[in-house]
């Protein structure tokens, strides 16, 4: 059965929705490992309550981004993933780390990119009057937010929203596509070559597949 390693820093939502998907056969692979960079991410203890290795690694104990993540995949690579998933990991990844799982590595991030990479995504959307927001799943490049994307989701923006309320039409998608594209991968039915995500052996579009 294929592995598939998580990283979180937080509520580890969208960890969940991939521990689901896998216990109900929606996913061919399991979680065989948790790493967090915050002591207190909620996502360490959901993974222990599924009897998952739930791991941190603490930042403060290395003197660069580079030396912490070294040790970080000398870590993950124990377990021998398949894949590995970015969960609501906020912390920039070192070159080494991205090329070390090179087109083994997927994020989801909560804008249609490429609108809004970084942070406060939601806030900006509201606050540029867009009719409509969105998410993303993509291979991860050493451009932030930057590689390709394999799948999107869109939510409308409706007049009086609250960040909240967008935050929570968002989530409720991610939790959908993330299980799915991570089947997709382990399925072999994914990849990435250069700087394409490639889907049944054809190239996704800019926008993922089934893009309009």
């Amino acid at each position: 059965m294929k592995k598939i390693v998580v990283l979180v820093s937080g509520n580890g939502s969208n960890l969940q929705s991939i521990i689901d998907a896998c216990q109900q056969n929606r996913i061919n692979g399991y979680v065989a490992a948790v790493f967090s960079n915050n002591a207190d991410a909620y996502g360490l203890q959901r993974a222990e309550q599924a009897d998952i290795p739930a791991h941190f690694i603490n930042p403060k104990a290395y003197v660069d981004r580079t030396s912490y993540d070294i040790a970080l995949l000398k870590a993950i690579d124990q377990y021998n993933p398949d894949l590995v998933v970015l969960a609501g990991y906020m912390k920039i990844l070192s070159p080494e780390f991205v090329q070390h799982y090179y087109g083994r590595l997927l994020n989801i991030h909560p804008s249609l990119l490429p609108k809004y990479p970084g942070l406060h995504t939601h806030r900006k959307a509201i606050e540029n009057g867009d009719k409509e927001h969105g998410t993303s799943v993509h291979f991860v490049t050493e451009e932030l937010d930057g590689g390709p994307i394999i799948l999107q989701a869109k939510v409308p923006i409706f007049v009086g929203d609250k960040e909240e309320e967008v935050i929570e039409r968002v989530q409720t998608q991610e939790h959908n596509i993330y299980p799915l594209v991570i089947g997709w991968f382990l399925d072999q039915r994914l990849l990435m070559e250069g700087n394409n995500a490639i889907m049944d052996g054809k190239v996704l579009p800019p926008q993922g597949y089934a893009a309009e």
